[in-house]
């Protein structure tokens, strides 16, 4: 049968990740292409201990439908975590669960875009994001990010050359991939130039309890008296990606709408890991949890950073320092070919993402590549990054 696909789908590459992650299943391959949590991070015994009890206790309450808003204890309790944390719920804010933050991306661009509409994005940006908002038909222009976030005259310049844009997307902390975190400064401006063109904010924070060094730095939403900023909450990196398990903070006159749209997805989040996050949440020590990830990732952050200061930074190549995140950006010198650096590592048995990846075009030229440090045993980070210095010398005269 010949398959006539939708115009929303049929401009859709796989995700460029995806499939790099296919190589890097290779048990022989390092692969530093993943975002994953390190496995060491994964609260395991207090997720079977907590699963145990939600079904010896209340087994219908797992197994049964719940309501699209999310399950009432887990939103109560994530209202008053971000509320004394972040100060990010406001008093017209509603907060719902999400089936990973992935789908926050989803429901906001069906919600308030349509075919042709304009969403702004960082240049570089989250590859699964940029696909979300591809599957709309929407024109994607993206602005530069510098050393301490989005570039703010660009950003304007865009907003003027495009009146009919209705988000901006943006990664302010530790940002996937290329790791930089947004200046207080620009966080405010970012504000009052969605506010001053009539824009939707979406403010993705998987990262943000990820800080490794540094002072943090205020959520966009917590200035937001406006109600202009869908502010992404996910306990992937947290607890456990495979729960599938987010939240969003929005007014909540846009909340009833995008619920909505939710409910046309996938009806409510899966009650166990709504209930297993609650649990987490209240009966452990969340807060001994996060501290506990802070300092696992320090320690192979800063081992990545001086392998790379060794062995990668004399051949010429330079990356961006990190406070906090799960990524660095490393960038080649001018005239050197990205892609086939690339594809030497991989024939060295080292996996990174190419740059041009995470561009809303990829055909544009990059110089840059994403490394991964959380995955990767230190013993494999070494190797890996040993190679990428030695694939270097041999690029790079």
């Amino acid at each position: 049968m010949t398959y006539n696909f939708s115009d929303k789908v049929l401009a859709l590459k796989p995700n460029a990740i995806r499939e790099i992650l296919k190589s890097a299943s290779d048990p022989g391959v390092i692969s530093l292409s993943a975002g994953n949590p390190a496995p060491d991070a994964f609260p395991v015994d207090a997720i079977r201990e907590i699963s145990e009890n939600l079904l010896k206790e209340n087994p219908i309450g797992v197994l049964q439908y719940g309501i699209s808003d999310g399950y009432t204890p887990l939103r109560e309790t994530l209202k008053k975590y971000l509320s004394k944390e972040l100060d990010v719920i406001k008093e017209n804010d509603e907060l719902i669960i999400v089936s990973g933050a992935q789908q926050v991306m989803d429901i906001a661009a069906k919600t308030f875009l349509n075919e042709r509409d304009t969403l702004i994005c960082e240049a570089p940006s989250f590859v699964g994001a940029l696909n979300t908002f591809r599957s709309y038909n929407v024109n994607l222009v993206s602005v530069t990010v510098e050393k301490d976030g989005m570039n703010m005259e660009e950003l304007e310049e865009k907003l003027k050359a495009n009146p009919n844009t209705k988000l901006i997307y943006t990664i302010p902390n530790f940002q996937n991939p290329s790791g930089v975190t947004m200046s207080l400064l620009k966080r405010k401006k970012l504000y009052e130039l969605a506010k001053k063109y009539n824009v939707l904010i979406i403010e993705d924070n998987p990262y943000g309890d990820l800080r490794y060094s540094g002072e943090d730095v205020a959520c966009i939403k917590s200035f937001d008296t406006d109600g202009i900023v869908i502010y992404s909450g996910s306990f992937s990196k947290v607890v456990a990606p495979g729960i599938r398990a987010g939240y969003m903070v929005a007014d909540k006159a846009a909340m009833a709408k995008m619920i909505v749209c939710k409910q046309g997805q996938d009806v409510h989040t899966a009650m166990w890991s709504q209930m297993v996050c609650n649990e987490f949440m209240t009966k452990y020590d969340f807060k001994g949890h996060l501290q506990m990830l802070r300092d696992l990732y320090t320690k192979k952050a800063n081992l990545c950073m001086d392998l790379l200061d060794e062995y990668v930074v004399p051949t010429g190549i330079t990356y961006n320092k990190i406070e906090g995140g799960l990524f660095i950006w490393c960038t080649l010198p001018e005239n050197v070919d990205m892609l086939a650096f690339c594809k030497a590592l991989t024939e060295r048995k080292v996996c990174v993402v190419p740059g041009n990846a995470f561009l809303t075009d990829s055909s544009l030229p990059c110089d840059s590549f994403r490394i991964n440090f959380s995955t990767p045993s230190d013993e494999d980070l070494t190797n890996g990054i040993k190679i990428i210095g030695e694939v270097a010398k041999e690029f790079i005269k």
